[in-house]
């Protein structure tokens, strides 16, 4: 029988959580390049954005006050059950984690026409906000585990999904993830950043293993492609904030998908800011 009541106050707290903390990884990540960085300007940006993490930590409050759209991610094992029952738990904790949260208030009333314009307001209710479409990956664990990702409106608007033409070249394919990344860093303002890259053969699905790289993707684990694109970026001399520096990236989490024999990769990348990405998971 499954207690739906444990899964609402787990799915709960897990989302304050994603909101609330850097991982260790993260925080260490911070702490390497705060010594590292030549640029006085951009190394007190860093002190800042951690003291700011460790009072979200201690306080249980929001690492910023754009507190983020939910994404969830369900991991399925072999013997998991996911059914409607699961399904409406983990929605019910997602609402009652942004209710205590509490989560901006972002959600637009009224019909289709009425949520574009938004010509019939904003709800004042926090749990209003509802997460995007849920995500499932398959896992060899037996285990049926929920991340939860918090994505905020800047990163969004900067990031970008468009076709490569890759000229049988991977060369060719992170030339053009670095001239976005490099773009999307410099005009989003808040960084360093983490960017989140998938390719895929479709926009879907480049962009479904650009969620799953945030998932998966560590600050002490990176690839040969990930540390070059991390290195590139950085040489833009972009820093902290805009101020120049030596910490435009903090990482590159990537994802490639199975491809299709044809000129294009799908490429979506997404330049998360400085408290992106806010994650956590737990076993349901």
């Amino acid at each position: 029988m499954m207690n739906t009541d444990l899964i609402i106050d787990k799915v709960k707290n897990t989302l304050i959580t994603a909101s609330c903390t850097f991982s260790k990884d993260k925080a260490e990540a911070y702490r390497l390049a705060i010594q590292n960085e030549t640029n006085e300007r951009a190394g007190w940006v860093l002190e800042e954005i951690l003291k700011n993490a460790e009072i979200a930590d201690r306080r249980r409050s929001p690492l910023c006050d754009d507190t983020g759209i939910p994404h969830l991610v369900l991991e399925v094992g072999e013997n998991s059950v996911v059914n409607s029952l699961l399904l409406k738990s983990i929605h019910k904790g997602v609402a009652e984690g942004l209710k205590e949260l509490p989560g901006r208030p972002m959600a637009i009333r009224g019909n289709d026409i009425e949520r574009l314009d938004q010509s019939a307001g904003i709800s004042p209710l926090s749990e209003d906000v509802l997460p995007a479409p849920i995500h499932i990956m398959e896992t060899s664990e037996n285990i049926t585990r929920l991340h939860i990702l918090m994505l905020g409106g800047g990163p969004a608007i900067r990031a970008k999904t468009y076709r490569v033409f890759h000229k049988h070249s991977v060369d060719t394919v992170v030339d053009e993830i670095v001239e976005w990344a490099k773009e999307g860093v410099s005009m989003l303002g808040c960084s360093p950043c983490t960017l989140a890259v998938g390719i895929g053969r479709s926009h879907y699905e480049a962009t479904c293993m650009m969620l799953e790289a945030m998932v998966e993707g560590k600050y002490n684990v990176q690839s040969e492609i990930e540390r070059v694109v991390t290195k590139r970026v950085n040489e833009a001399n972009i820093g902290p904030l805009g101020l120049k520096g030596d910490t435009s990236v903090l990482a590159t989490f990537m994802k490639i998908a199975p491809q299709r024999a044809s000129g294009v990769r799908i490429v979506a990348i997404r330049p998360c800011c400085c408290f992106e990405p806010r994650k956590a998971s737990v076993d349901l």
